[in-house]
């Protein structure tokens, strides 16, 4: 009798543990813009970009995204950030340790420095020059952006 309450216990945790892994992963499409028109993303309309997916409002920017990923690359880094598909591990300006503490947000996408002074650099560039120099392909690699392991 103790064993079989122990294993439902047991077995209840393990469906519970199941269930938070879930919603700490999933996309939230209530807020998910489309990358290239700017209108809301749909799952179902998706493609894969480095280590995880990017997502589209229709099948048209879908096939402009697929016709010419490099130019759309920056805004598809900033959505794999928004969503939280890939951690960053560095500064995106000089390739060093971020500090928690210099964190700022730009349309979802938390971002993090290794000081201020590249802090306050940021905060100064207008919308459009931080989509290149925050996501940019070379912001991208020296931030060492990688998958993100599932909690």
């Amino acid at each position: 009798m103790k064993n079989t309450w122990v294993l439902g216990l047991i077995a209840f945790v393990a469906t519970f543990a199941s269930v938070s892994i879930a919603v700490d992963t999933k996309i939230n499409f209530e807020s998910l813009k489309c990358l290239v028109s700017g209108a809301a993303a749909k799952e179902d309309k998706s493609s894969e970009w480095k280590d995880g997916k990017v997502y589209f409002c229709c099948g048209s920017c879908q096939k402009k995204f697929d016709g010419d990923k490099k130019g759309f690359a920056a805004k598809a880094n900033h959505q794999l950030i928004a969503t939280k598909q890939v951690e960053q591990k560095a500064c995106p300006f000089s390739g060093g340790a971020v500090k928690a503490d210099t964190a700022i947000e730009f349309k979802s996408a938390s971002i993090a420095f290794c000081c201020n002074n590249c802090k306050g650099k940021a905060e100064k560039m207008s919308d459009e020059d931080k989509v290149a120099g925050l996501f940019g392909e070379d912001a991208y690699a020296k931030a060492k952006f990688a998958k993100a392991e599932k909690k």
